[in-house]
């Protein structure tokens, strides 16, 4: 499993997520023709896909780089290609605190880590991971074929981890395909992050709630999808509920009664608008 995730915004800064767009960014130049099996995913996704706001705070964040990775990619064996790119470009697996590898994470030369994920297949589940590799495996995330059919293609500009300022166009999941994600991650850990993330995409993406359902809406026949719904009707259903209760903890370090009602409001209407279809 992925390392927790700090409790609180106090952990991220804007000098880290920099440090992470670098580390897309640098990967988009290395893997080139490949990039159309490769989404974006995780806590980089809102910073992607929103502008900062005009008034109020944006985006804290993410400590890290979740690459969602397509099962065609697999059946032709293009992993290995990709694979090769990314020890060319300084890439390599990571270790665990106690020095145990760990295949389905890289690292780069910026120490920004690397997740790779794949959705579900035949004969995979959840929670599990699949191996590509001695050094290369990914780790199996339901709902993030939900990533493939709801994405968006953000333009990146930066300087990469080795100093060329670059730009390059990124698949990066779609706010729909995000609600999806964020649910399920967050009924399986209850992580405070997760949390957080769903209540920012649901109040700053496009023009209100509305815009995440209808992004939401094609997806509704996915299992997964509905699996989502339940989970947000189950997590975030009152102001004591544990989504709303993360969501303040985690940017104000304590509970905050405004803020655990603005999570429940933006969440149920969120919901009615996909039951009204």
């Amino acid at each position: 499993m992925p390392p927790l995730k700090p409790k609180h915004a106090s952990a991220y800064s804007n000098e880290q997520l920099d440090l992470v767009r670098a580390t897309c960014l640098t990967i988009a130049t290395k893997v080139g023709d490949l990039m159309d099996e490769l989404v974006i995913v995780g806590g980089l996704v809102p910073s992607l896909l929103i502008p900062p706001p005009e008034e109020g705070d944006p985006h804290v964040g993410t400590l890290d780089l979740d690459v969602g990775l397509s099962l065609a990619l697999f059946d032709e064996e293009q992993y290995r290609t990709l694979s090769e790119r990314l020890r060319g470009a300084g890439f390599a697996m990571d270790k665990t605190e106690d020095g145990k590898p760990t295949r389905q994470r890289w690292v780069g030369e910026g120490g920004v880590t690397v997740d790779f994920l794949i959705p579900p297949s035949r004969g995979s589940t959840g929670g599990k991971l699949q191996n590509l590799e001695r050094d290369f495996a990914a780790f199996v995330i339901p709902g993030l074929q939900c990533a493939f059919r709801d994405r968006e293609k953000i333009r990146i500009e930066g300087r990469t981890l080795d100093g060329a300022d670059a730009a390059r166009e990124v698949w990066v999941c779609g706010a729909g395909a995000y609600m999806v994600l964020k649910a399920l991650a967050f009924h399986r850990r209850t992580e405070n992050k997760d949390a957080y993330d769903l209540f920012y995409v649901l109040q700053h993406y496009g023009d209100d709630v509305t815009d995440v359902a209808t992004r939401f809406l094609p997806l509704v026949g996915d299992p997964d999808a509905a699996l989502a719904l339940t989970c947000l009707e189950d997590d975030f259903h009152g102001t004591n509920a544990p989504g709303p209760r993360g969501a303040a903890e985690f940017i104000h370090g304590t509970l905050d009664a405004a803020t655990q009602a603005d999570v429940v409001g933006s969440v149920q209407r969120f919901l009615r608008l996909v039951e009204a279809g």
